[in-house]
Protein backbone atom coordinates (compact mmCIF):
# COMPACT_ATOMS: atom_id res chain seq x y z
CA UNK A 1 0.00 0.00 0.00
CA UNK A 2 1.51 3.45 -0.97
CA UNK A 3 2.60 5.35 1.67
CA UNK A 4 1.01 8.92 2.15
CA UNK A 5 4.37 10.66 1.21
CA UNK A 6 3.93 8.73 -1.73
CA UNK A 7 1.05 9.99 -2.65
CA UNK A 8 1.76 13.23 -1.96
CA UNK A 9 4.74 12.99 -4.39
CA UNK A 10 2.34 11.44 -7.08
CA UNK A 11 -0.58 14.10 -7.00
CA UNK A 12 2.38 16.92 -7.06
CA UNK A 13 3.79 15.66 -9.66
CA UNK A 14 0.09 14.92 -11.96
CA UNK A 15 -0.63 18.48 -10.95
CA UNK A 16 2.19 20.23 -12.45
CA UNK A 17 2.11 17.81 -15.16
CA UNK A 18 -1.69 19.18 -15.84
CA UNK A 19 -0.60 22.77 -15.50
CA UNK A 20 1.94 22.57 -17.67
CA UNK A 21 -0.22 20.99 -20.55
CA UNK A 22 -2.58 23.73 -19.63
CA UNK A 23 0.00 25.96 -20.46
CA UNK A 24 1.02 24.79 -23.59
CA UNK A 25 -2.66 24.67 -24.71
CA UNK A 26 -3.12 28.21 -23.86
CA UNK A 27 -0.12 29.31 -25.57
CA UNK A 28 1.29 30.95 -22.85
CA UNK A 29 4.41 28.52 -22.52
CA UNK A 30 7.79 29.99 -23.68
CA UNK A 31 8.41 29.00 -27.22
CA UNK A 32 11.46 26.58 -26.40
CA UNK A 33 13.33 24.76 -29.19
CA UNK A 34 11.69 20.90 -28.70
CA UNK A 35 15.11 19.28 -27.25
CA UNK A 36 15.09 21.86 -24.27
CA UNK A 37 11.56 21.34 -23.70
CA UNK A 38 12.31 16.97 -23.40
CA UNK A 39 15.21 17.98 -21.22
CA UNK A 40 13.33 19.77 -18.69
CA UNK A 41 10.63 17.05 -18.84
CA UNK A 42 13.67 14.42 -18.52
CA UNK A 43 15.16 16.69 -15.35
CA UNK A 44 11.33 16.85 -13.58
CA UNK A 45 10.88 13.18 -14.35
CA UNK A 46 14.16 12.41 -12.52
CA UNK A 47 13.40 14.42 -9.65
CA UNK A 48 10.31 13.02 -8.62
CA UNK A 49 11.94 9.56 -9.31
CA UNK A 50 14.77 10.78 -6.77
CA UNK A 51 11.78 11.62 -4.19
CA UNK A 52 10.20 8.80 -4.77
CA UNK A 53 13.28 6.97 -3.95
CA UNK A 54 14.55 8.48 -0.68
CA UNK A 55 16.52 11.20 -2.09
CA UNK A 56 16.78 14.62 -0.43
CA UNK A 57 16.99 17.17 -3.68
CA UNK A 58 18.72 20.37 -2.66
CA UNK A 59 19.88 21.68 -5.75
CA UNK A 60 18.22 21.75 -9.52
CA UNK A 61 20.27 23.26 -12.22
CA UNK A 62 22.75 24.80 -10.13
CA UNK A 63 25.63 26.61 -11.11
CA UNK A 64 27.53 29.63 -9.82
CA UNK A 65 30.26 31.84 -11.30
CA UNK A 66 31.55 31.80 -14.26
CA UNK A 67 31.70 28.03 -14.99
CA UNK A 68 29.87 26.95 -18.11
CA UNK A 69 27.28 24.16 -17.55
CA UNK A 70 25.23 23.25 -14.36
CA UNK A 71 24.15 20.30 -12.47
CA UNK A 72 21.13 18.89 -13.38
CA UNK A 73 20.69 17.61 -9.58
CA UNK A 74 22.09 17.76 -6.54
CA UNK A 75 20.61 15.41 -3.74
CA UNK A 76 21.46 13.68 -0.63
CA UNK A 77 21.05 9.77 -0.27
CA UNK A 78 21.70 9.31 3.16
CA UNK A 79 25.09 10.34 3.86
CA UNK A 80 25.83 10.66 0.43
CA UNK A 81 25.99 13.56 -1.77
CA UNK A 82 25.03 12.94 -5.17
CA UNK A 83 25.38 14.91 -8.42
CA UNK A 84 22.90 13.74 -10.89
CA UNK A 85 23.61 14.54 -14.75
CA UNK A 86 20.23 13.78 -16.59
CA UNK A 87 19.99 12.50 -19.84
CA UNK A 88 16.64 12.23 -21.70
CA UNK A 89 15.92 10.78 -25.51
CA UNK A 90 13.00 9.93 -27.33
CA UNK A 91 14.20 7.68 -29.30
CA UNK A 92 15.87 4.11 -29.05
CA UNK A 93 19.52 5.27 -30.87
CA UNK A 94 22.57 3.89 -31.89
CA UNK A 95 24.16 4.85 -28.11
CA UNK A 96 22.25 4.56 -25.07
CA UNK A 97 21.48 8.06 -23.33
CA UNK A 98 24.35 7.80 -21.17
CA UNK A 99 27.21 7.72 -23.99
CA UNK A 100 26.38 11.60 -24.24
CA UNK A 101 28.22 11.70 -20.91
CA UNK A 102 31.48 12.14 -22.22
CA UNK A 103 35.00 12.91 -21.20
CA UNK A 104 34.57 15.96 -21.64
CA UNK A 105 31.01 16.10 -20.08
CA UNK A 106 32.26 14.18 -16.87
CA UNK A 107 34.95 17.07 -16.59
CA UNK A 108 32.79 19.94 -16.52
CA UNK A 109 30.55 18.26 -13.69
CA UNK A 110 33.66 17.31 -11.21
CA UNK A 111 34.76 21.13 -12.01
CA UNK A 112 31.10 22.00 -10.89
CA UNK A 113 30.74 19.67 -8.49
CA UNK A 114 33.89 21.15 -6.47
CA UNK A 115 32.32 24.53 -6.69
CA UNK A 116 29.82 23.29 -5.16
CA UNK A 117 31.51 21.64 -2.45
CA UNK A 118 33.61 24.98 -1.71
CA UNK A 119 30.60 26.42 -1.31
CA UNK A 120 28.94 24.00 1.68
CA UNK A 121 29.08 25.56 5.01
CA UNK A 122 31.28 24.63 7.79
CA UNK A 123 32.63 21.58 8.18
CA UNK A 124 30.14 18.60 6.81
CA UNK A 125 32.06 15.58 7.88
CA UNK A 126 35.53 14.97 9.76
CA UNK A 127 37.26 14.92 6.15
CA UNK A 128 35.96 18.08 5.47
CA UNK A 129 33.99 16.98 2.66
CA UNK A 130 31.44 14.57 2.65
CA UNK A 131 31.07 11.07 0.64
CA UNK A 132 29.83 11.78 -3.08
CA UNK A 133 29.05 10.36 -6.17
CA UNK A 134 28.75 10.72 -9.96
CA UNK A 135 25.26 9.51 -10.90
CA UNK A 136 23.94 9.34 -14.14
CA UNK A 137 19.41 9.30 -14.60
CA UNK A 138 18.46 8.69 -17.73
CA UNK A 139 14.93 8.74 -19.36
CA UNK A 140 13.26 7.24 -21.88
CA UNK A 141 10.23 8.84 -23.39
CA UNK A 142 9.24 6.61 -25.93
CA UNK A 143 5.80 7.04 -28.06
CA UNK A 144 3.17 4.84 -27.01
CA UNK A 145 5.10 4.15 -23.93
CA UNK A 146 5.54 4.90 -20.27
CA UNK A 147 8.27 7.18 -19.12
CA UNK A 148 11.14 5.06 -17.99
CA UNK A 149 13.84 6.25 -15.68
CA UNK A 150 16.70 4.28 -14.24
CA UNK A 151 19.51 5.55 -12.37
CA UNK A 152 22.94 4.96 -12.64
CA UNK A 153 24.47 4.90 -9.26
CA UNK A 154 28.37 5.65 -9.25
CA UNK A 155 28.64 6.34 -12.65
CA UNK A 156 32.08 7.60 -13.22
CA UNK A 157 34.44 9.01 -10.07
CA UNK A 158 36.67 11.79 -9.75
CA UNK A 159 39.38 10.62 -11.25
CA UNK A 160 39.38 9.23 -15.36
CA UNK A 161 39.95 5.67 -15.48
CA UNK A 162 41.88 4.39 -18.67
CA UNK A 163 38.93 2.59 -20.17
CA UNK A 164 37.33 5.65 -19.30
CA UNK A 165 39.37 8.24 -21.53
CA UNK A 166 38.98 7.58 -25.74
Amino acid sequence: MPTLKTLRISALQSCIRTLDLLSIRRRRALQRPAHLATGERGEQAAYFFLRRNGFTVVARRWNEGPLPGDLDLVAWQGEILCFIEVKTRTTLGLAPAQAAVDQNKRKILRRLARQYLRQLPGQISEHGRPETRFDIITVYELEGKPQEVKLIANAFGWQERPWQQR
